[in-house]
């Protein structure tokens, strides 16, 4: 993992907040690790709106409407879906700590989900934070074909919708980057952050 890492020995979701603030964000070695550190990458994973890219298949799909996609119905449930170990995810950063400081921090309105819901079945979602006009993606889990994809073509509908002008991914992977997320250097990372800190916070 490139960039800087700073053990943390006890934050709150105030110190967590002003950790986004100025780029850094917390981990965990694994589920059952309860130490937490700070993570500062060298190249950031960035989702550009004006080059956000949806596959025609994809484009399909969403017209479709094949869930019912909501907004802050059930964070507790999406973090913990998350954090949920697969056979694809056989590992975990989400601890018991972070749990319950992004749940405190959705209730003081700076964590969101956006979910994908078949009849009263929880199939697919993501979370992350909101500060300023930032959104930080968390992290995302799909138990139907598509779930997760839909969910964050919707994000990225309300964040535009709502004036945000960062989409924060940590970091970028293959499946992203179908998407348009691009890895930006610390110091341009840190001028679009600067920008997005200036804003008024804005409702999601």
């Amino acid at each position: 993992m490139a960039g800087s890492r700073r053990k943390s020995p006890g934050i709150t979701p105030d110190i967590l907040l002003r950790a986004y603030s100025i780029g850094l964000f917390p981990m965990a070695e694994s589920a059952d690790d309860p130490e937490i550190f700070w993570v500062e990458p060298e190249l950031r994973g960035v989702l550009p709106f004006d080059h956000f890219h949806v596959s025609k298949s994809l484009v399909k799909t969403v017209r479709k409407k094949p869930f019912e996609i909501r907004f802050d119905h059930a964070f507790d449930q999406v973090i913990a879906a998350c954090a949920e170990e697969t056979s694809g995810r056989p590992s975990t950063w989400i601890n018991k700590t972070i749990r319950s400081l992004y749940s405190t921090l959705f209730d003081m309105g700076h964590a969101h989900t956006v979910e994908a819901w078949e009849g009263n079945e929880l199939v697919g979602g993501l979370y992350g934070v909101s500060l300023g006009s930032a959104f930080f993606g968390e992290s995302m889990f799909s138990r139907r074909t598509d779930a997760s994809k839909i969910c964050l073509v919707h994000l990225v509908d309300r964040l535009r919708k709502r004036g945000f002008t960062l989409l924060d991914t940590q970091f970028t992977t293959e499946h992203l980057k179908t998407f348009g997320a691009i890895d930006v250097p610390k110091a341009d990372y840190a001028a679009m952050l600067t920008e997005a800190m200036e804003s008024p916070h804005l409702q999601f």
